[in-house]
Order: C-alpha cells, then sequence, then structure tokens
C-alpha cells in the first residue's frame, strides 16, 4: 500500500528559463522552497511541450534536450539545498495535433504509464473523445490538467463525466477553488468536486513572485465544507499512487450548499 504522508504535487513549471515559468536558477530555487515550506517531499514538474513538434524530428529531440539539461541545473541545486526533497520532470504536453506519438516514453510521467496533458489555447476542440481514443490505443493514461479553466464548459453539459467514463483522470487547479482563475472555473471545480469527477488537486504553479502558490488557501476553503478528507485524498493519497504508477482511489464528494446563502453565492458568482 502506497504511503500517504503529505502532500505530493506532479503539475509545475519549476524548470528555469523554458517555458512560462521559473526565471533563473535563483527563481526556481525560490519558487521550490516554497512548496518545501508548504510541506512538499515529492514534485514532478511538467514543463510545456507542444505535441506537434514530434513533426519535426530536429525541433523535436532539441527541445527536450534543452528542457533536460534545465532540469539537471534544478536538480543539482534543489539536492544541495534539501536533498529529501525527491523531484521528477514530466512535461504538460498540448494536444495541439490529433495524432500524438504517445507510445514515446519520453512524453510519459517518469516511471509511470501516465500522460499530463491540455487542450490548447485553453479551449475544448470537437473531437476529443477521439483523441482520448488514441491515447489509451497507445498505453497510456492521460490526465487532462485544469480541465475546470477551459472556456465554456461549464455549459457543455456532462462532458467531464464522458471523459471520465472513457477511462481518463481529471487535475483540477487548487488555485480554482480559491477563485484564482475567476468565478467560472471555481463553479466547474466544485461541481467536479461534487460529482466525483476529480481525481487530483495540484499547483499548475509558475515559479513567479506574482503567482500565488494557494495550498494552505485551498485546504482552508475545503475545511469550511467539511472536505478536510477529499483534500487528503486529492493532494496526497491520489498523487502518491500515480508516483509509484498506481490509479487514483475514489475522493469522498464535497457536500452540496443548500440555503438561501448558498443560493446568493451562486447567484454572485462564488458557488461552493
Amino acid at each position: 500500500m502506497t504511503s500517504v504522508s503529505g502532500p505530493v504535487d506532479f503539475h509545475s513549471h519549476l524548470v528555469p528559463d523554458v517555458d512560462d515559468g521559473a526565471r533563473g536558477i535563483d527563481g526556481a530555487l525560490a519558487a521550490v522552497g516554497r512548496m518545501v515550506d508548504a510541506g512538499f517531499r515529492k514534485l514532478i514538474t511538467t514543463p510545456h511541450l507542444d505535441g506537434s513538434l514530434q513533426e519535426d524530428e530536429t525541433a523535436f529531440a532539441a527541445r527536450l534536450a534543452e528542457v533536460a539539461e534545465g532540469f539537471r541545473t534544478l536538480e543539482a541545486a534543489v539536492h544541495g539545498r534539501w536533498p529529501d526533497l525527491e523531484m521528477r520532470q514530466g512535461f504538460e504536453i498540448m494536444l495541439d495535433i490529433p495524432d500524438i506519438d504517445f507510445t514515446d516514453p519520453r512524453l510519459r510521467i517518469p516511471g509511470t504509464d501516465f500522460v499530463l496533458v491540455e487542450w490548447p489555447r485553453l479551449q475544448i476542440p470537437p473531437g476529443t473523445e477521439r483523441v482520448i481514443e488514441r491515447m489509451l490505443r497507445a498505453g497510456v493514461r492521460p490526465i487532462i490538467a485544469h480541465p475546470e479553466r477551459y472556456g465554456g464548459i461549464e455549459h457543455m453539459g456532462d462532458l467531464p463525466r464522458r471523459w471520465c467514463d472513457m477511462g481518463v483522470f481529471l487535475q483540477v487547479n487548487w488555485g480554482s477553488v480559491v477563485g484564482r482563475y475567476g468565478a467560472s472555473a471555481r463553479r466547474v471545480a466544485f461541481r467536479m468536486l461534487r460529482h466525483g469527477e476529480a481525481h487530483y488537486l495540484a499547483s499548475d504553479f509558475h515559479g513567479r513572485e506574482h503567482t500565488a502558490l494557494n495550498f494552505d488557501e485551498a485546504r482552508e476553503t475545503f475545511a469550511k465544507v467539511d472536505g478536510a478528507e477529499a483534500f487528503r485524498v486529492l493532494t496526497e493519497t491520489n498523487p502518491r499512487r500515480l508516483w509509484e504508477n498506481e490509479p487514483p482511489m475514489p475522493a469522498p464528494l464535497l457536500r452540496e450548499s443548500t440555503g438561501f446563502m448558498a443560493k446568493l453565492r451562486r447567484m454572485m458568482g462564488s458557488d461552493e
């Protein structure tokens, strides 16, 4: 049985100077320090990777090498300061073409069959089910990053449920539950949490001074709706199972808010 002691984050942008995340090794170390202070001892950082780069072998190899070099620099510096912190480097892969070759093990979260993916430009294209089927046939287990943030998903009915029923796992940003990405993302996040459609909470932390970590605030938000156990499963149990290449466990459902004040919050765009 996988240990469930302490939170694990598997979606962040901490490799310095390779995407829109951490800037410089000093900035990256400051960001990692914030994670360590919040209690994290296992981190998987996931720089952006456009799937379409596979169409240009030279560009694809150059991108992989750039990220690998940046991660080696980060890992060495991190272990010099926090020798007990375990780090891995995966990717957040943009599904900007429909036929990415997911049999390539370099696209997977290291040591696992999981891949962290996102739809391009925070928009959901038509035909997502066909793309998901290709990933599943390639033998990978897709995790869709921050589905609550995609434009229009609030009005797409049971789409998250259909993805889950296909065998996809869904990762909500904990910043979404505290309103960092707006009222719509917050409403969708809570709806997913009430309906059992969220398998993980992660940071999507970009390591900049102006980007909040939000972890403690998210934990307090869950506590207010009797969700402490759900928060533990989503930030500790399931990410640790991912680390060990194990599927997530069902998280306790958040309770439905009722009464006049809950209706008022929904009308004001702050549904919990």
